[in-house]
């Protein structure tokens, strides 16, 4: 019944790759957002370290006789293995012993708290998978008309979209892509966010590397970085904003520990800046953009629903932006590419840019929608296209405008695409 109910994910493919490629793979992500699923669905045993019955014996066992816990039918999942890092050098050794690929399969929430720094790495033997919440496309609320894999390819066909209104988006970026909220009726769904956001200030950031962080701050400053979604906000700006908005203040060292704590536990993953060669002397921008892992977490943090968020338009684009860059990277790890972001010197920025491995490009501006934003993103694209040294590196496949709302996908005169969110897939 279990495999019935399961909806396929992107990582399903990246997975089966990884272990025909590697003798041991690790998924790692945000806690609910479906890795030990994922995992099990090409697991052939499992342990669970985290289960209450046995926790106690697989510890001591990783402790003494680690080996025990290796043994079982591969791919062999070893579920939440930061609580007993040893597994990893362990399973490192099986791996050199056999010499087969695809033999083991790690899932977890959280950067180990008490790894040995002089633990191997894995070169040679591990991949890494990172697994985020689900895009609308594997969540059945993308009707996957527009590929981006086509775009790169030089492909597209026009469509008309149904049922693309701002209220249905609005609820779908305060659902988020947890698997568990998805089907569930708006009520259920838009509690779990929260109760997601309560775990992670109760518990979970100071589970991570067991040092006792106050509840009371980690919702002060996710609420802080919620409103900072999709700036490059210093942490003096963060620290600044979370005391003119409470009573109490953090200094930067401490806030900068808890930013720590929440990307050991993938709550938080900014983005990196493009760096392209161009024409101009303008000088790149190299601070990260910041970005939960989810858009529901934003919303959770501050307490608000799709109605607030209707009536309050900036905070929609802001977060609706974090949704968007929630998906392409999804996306873009389907494509073998990762996405940036550009900003230089003289205030020209692009949101997005996908860029693949293989030195491809796709320019995405995020906007909610309307003529006059997609002008002004547009024109954005174009300026920035015009500024890179194409002697020194490709033209780019495609250049978007991503939108939240829209009746059609449709190209431009002047060669830009425009694409409602509820359309898109890898």
């Amino acid at each position: 019944m279990e495999n019935q109910a399961y909806k396929p994910r992107i990582a399903d493919v990246l997975l089966e790759e990884q272990l025909e490629a590697s003798g041991m793979v690790l998924i790692q992500g945000a806690k609910w957002c479906g890795k030990t699923t994922t995992a099990k669905q090409q697991a052939k045993s499992v342990l669970y370290l985290n289960d209450p019955k046995t926790k106690s014996a697989n510890l001591h066992l990783a402790e003494t006789t680690v080996d025990l816990l290796l043994e079982g039918a591969t791919p062999r999942l070893l579920d939440e293995w930061q609580l007993a890092p040893q597994l990893w050098d362990a399973a490192r050794f099986v791996v050199d012993q056999r010499g087969e690929e695809g033999q083991f399969i790690f899932t977890g929430s959280a950067v180990p708290a008490k790894r040995d720094k002089n633990s191997h790495t894995g070169t040679g033997r591990a991949a890494w998978i990172t697994m985020r919440p689900m895009s609308l496309w594997e969540s059945g609320d993308s009707s996957g008309q527009v590929s981006l894999g086509d775009l790169f390819d030089g492909r597209f066909s026009p469509c008309r979209m149904e049922h693309n209104d701002l209220k249905h988006i609005a609820y779908l970026l305060c659902r988020g892509g947890w698997p568990k909220a998805v089907g569930k009726s708006e009520r259920v769904a838009l509690r779990q966010a929260c109760n997601y956001v309560d775990a992670v200030a109760t518990q979970e950031i100071s589970d991570v590397d067991d040092v006792s962080r106050d509840e009371q701050s980690t919702r002060r400053l996710l609420r802080s970085y919620a409103r900072h979604q999709a700036t490059q906000a210093s942490v003096a700006t963060i620290v600044s904003d979370m005391s003119a908005n409470d009573s109490t203040s953090m200094s930067e060292n401490a806030v900068s520990s808890y930013l720590t704590a929440l990307r050991k536990i993938f709550v938080i993953e900014d983005m990196e800046a493009w760096n392209p060669n161009l024409r101009s002397k303008s000088a790149i921008r190299t601070s990260d953009t910041r970005y939960f892992v989810d858009p529901s977490i934003g919303t959770a943090a501050l307490r608000i629903g799709p109605l607030d968020l209707i009536k309050d338009l900036k905070a929609f684009g802001t977060l609706f932006e974090t949704m968007a860059v929630r998906d392409l990277r999804v996306y873009a790890d389907a494509l073998d590419g990762r996405v940036y972001h550009f900003r230089d010197s003289n205030g020209l920025e692009c949101d997005t840019v996908l860029h693949r491995n293989n030195g491809t490009y796709g320019l995405i501006e995020v906007k909610i929608g309307g003529d006059t934003n997609i002008e002004e993103g547009a024109a954005n694209l174009l300026s920035l296209a015009s500024k890179i040294d194409t002697d020194k590196m490709p033209e780019p496949s495609f250049m978007m405008v991503l939108t939240a709302v829209g009746e059609y996908a449709y190209r431009r005169k002047d060669g830009v695409f425009v694409v409602p969110i509820g359309c898109l897939k890898p």
